[in-house]
Order: structure tokens, then C-alpha cells, then sequence
């Protein structure tokens, strides 16, 4: 199915997300992959902060990472038909955003660049507290962090999971981010977290997968 809404269990996910996320007062920018599941999951999520006046910020940088129908974004004039009476700002997402080639293609060197343009975009935001709605998959290439990848899965991340993450301050363009140690200690405890290289031979373990299976596994849901 193309481009699917969220289901019935998906909406009571994002409700109990809702009443469950404790940091909706300090929240200054909701973010979202132009997916209509990711959409209606900020829509649903943040409704305090959407009641407060915020916009939903479609970003097609973090949309999902593989070419098969249900991870494929509506042609833009649809959304706009479909989001037109909704606090939904489309004017970043353009024609052929969706046409999974050129920049948009699901090939481990296109989604390093735009997840990394994406976080240069974040960066650069005057907002500090910032909500990022994306999906499983591209929130390993986002945060370049593959802790708990699961080739199966295609993520390490659960349906609608949070973490908190702020930028390192380096030299460079590549915006790093980082988990902060309140959210790490809140989903892990006092396990030792893996070093740079164990990292780093996490990723390259995911795309030796892609290569030899001949396909893209990062499908996970959002």
C-alpha cells in the first residue's frame, strides 16, 4: 500500500506517547518525515504542542530510507490537498521528493547525505528544543549511532520510541549529534555504552547486509 496512514493500534500508540512524553512544555519545533504516518504521528503525539500554535515542519530529508510502496511519500499535490486545513507547513517538500532517485535514491552514500543535510538544517534552526518524527531506519543514519541494530528489523528503534539527543560541539560540517546521558540512562541503565569503532563496525556490519542480500533491509516502521 502506498503511502499508509497509521492504523487504529498506531493511533492509540501515539496517544499514549502523548500522555507518556514529559517534556511537551520546553518543545519549541516539531519536525516530521513528509510520510503520512510520521505526519499524523507528530499531529497526534504533540497535541499539546500543537494546540499551543506550533506547525508540523515536513522535512523529505528524513523520510523513510527504502523504495517499496509502503515507504514511498504521496506526490506532493496530494498532501497539500490532504493537509490544507491542517498545521502542516509542505513548503520545504517539492515535486519528485518522492521518487526514490538522484539524492532521494536508498543507497547507503544518498541517505548518509541527506540525513547529514538534515542535521545541518536542524542546527542551524534558532529553536533549541527541537521534536524529530522520522523513522526507524533513518535515525541510524541520522544519528550515526547503530546501538542495537537489528538486521531483521531493519532498526534498533521501537514504534513511536523517544530519545534525546544534542549536537557535539566540533569543527566541521557534519553536525554531529549525540545522546544525551539522561535519555541513555533512562532506556539502559549502567550498561556500558559501545565505544566510536565498536559504532562504527556496527554500520559497517548493516551495509555489508544490504550489499550481500541485494536489498535494502531498513524498512522498520515509524
Amino acid at each position: 500500500m502506498p503511502d499508509p496512514s497509521l492504523t487504529p493500534f498506531g493511533e492509540e500508540q501515539c496517544q499514549n506517547l502523548c500522555q507518556r512524553f514529559p517534556y511537551h512544555a520546553s518543545v519549541e519545533l516539531l519536525v516530521a518525515s513528509p510520510l503520512r504516518r510520521t505526519i499524523y504521528t507528530t499531529l497526534l503525539g504533540f497535541k499539546p504542542e500543537i494546540e499551543r500554535g506550533m506547525t508540523v515542519i515536513a522535512l523529505p530529508e528524513v523520510q523513510e530510507t527504502a523504495d517499496v510502496p509502503c515507504d514511498t511519500g504521496a506526490d506532493l499535490s496530494a498532501l497539500k490537498e490532504e493537509m490544507k486545513r491542517k498545521p502542516v507547513d509542505l513548503s520545504r517538500v517539492m515535486d519528485g521528493w518522492n521518487s526514490k532517485k538522484d539524492r532521494w535514491a536508498p543507497t547507503a552514500g544518498a541517505l548518509e547525505k541527506r540525513a547529514r543535510e538534515a542535521r545541518q538544517w536542524l542546527k542551524a534552526r534558532p529553536e533549541k528544543e527541537i521534536v524529530l518524527v522520522t523513522h526507524g531506519g533513518l535515525l541510524h543514519y541520522f544519528t550515526e549511532d547503530w546501538t542495537d541494530y537489528n538486521a531483521v528489523m531493519g532498526t534498533g528503534w521501537a514504534n513511536v520510541e523517544y530519545r534525546s539527543f544534542e549536537f557535539v560541539n566540533e569543527e566541521g560540517e557534519n553536525a554531529s549529534i549525540v545522546e544525551t546521558s539522561r535519555s541513555k540512562e533512562r532506556r539502559r541503565g549502567s550498561e556500558k555504552p559501545l565505544t566510536q569503532t565498536e559504532r562504527m563496525e556496527l554500520r559497517e556490519t548493516a551495509k555489508k547486509t544490504w550489499e550481500d542480500g541485494g536489498y535494502h533491509p531498513l524498512q522498520a516502521k515509524v
